[in-house]
């Protein structure tokens, strides 16, 4: 299971944020807390988060207890274009594209393809015991679910994902699938 962040000021105003470490809006929380009644059913045999505040904080307010933090899937590093938004990037850079070509300063999609998969080699053990709860970020976990699905990061840009959502990786028939996209709390 995979869970994004409650919102967070830069989030609501679509500024991309990796390492600027921002607390939730008091909807961001509010979010998070809603997150605990879909949460509450399940059992997981480990949670783990990104190690951003915003990420561990959705964690604590969602009910489930982190025993590890992982880099791994904390979010792209977006370098010289951190907490500026697309059309600010586009006014400078106008081919950018996050998916194909990453940040100046910041993350390519290969360093992130290489971190993700390795993450993905680290859960597959975890899965054989039981289910597993995986608390980041936007593009990190629409990353995630392209690598999952072996597809390129790229394909994550055909992923839409808001805050505070519950997504689900599975299997069909032993081929890695979607199971559950960007479902709010009920």
């Amino acid at each position: 299971m995979v869970v994004r962040h409650g919102q967070t000021e830069w989030s609501a105003g679509g500024r991309h944020t990796s390492t600027t470490d921002l607390d939730l809006t008091p909807e961001g929380e509010e979010g998070a807390k809603s997150l605990a009644r879909a949460l509450a059913p399940r059992s997981f045999v480990a949670v783990i988060a990104s190690p951003r505040k915003r990420a561990l904080r959705t964690a604590e307010l969602a009910g489930l207890l982190v025993t590890d933090v992982d880099n791994d899937i904390a979010e792209w590093n977006y370098g010289a274009y951190e907490g500026l938004t697309t059309p600010e990037i586009r006014a400078v850079d106008p081919a950018w594209d996050l998916w194909t070509g990453g940040c100046p300063d910041g993350e390519t999609p290969e360093q992130v393809t290489v971190r993700l998969d390795r993450f993905i080699t680290k859960l597959r053990p975890m899965l054989a015991l039981g289910d597993v709860a995986v608390v980041s970020h936007g593009h990190a976990s629409r990353s995630l679910a392209a690598r999952w699905l072996e597809q390129p990061v790229a394909f994550g840009a055909n992923l839409t994902l808001g805050t505070a959502t519950v997504s689900v990786l599975g299997h069909e028939h032993e081929t890695p699938s979607l199971r559950l996209w960007n479902a709010p709390p009920v």
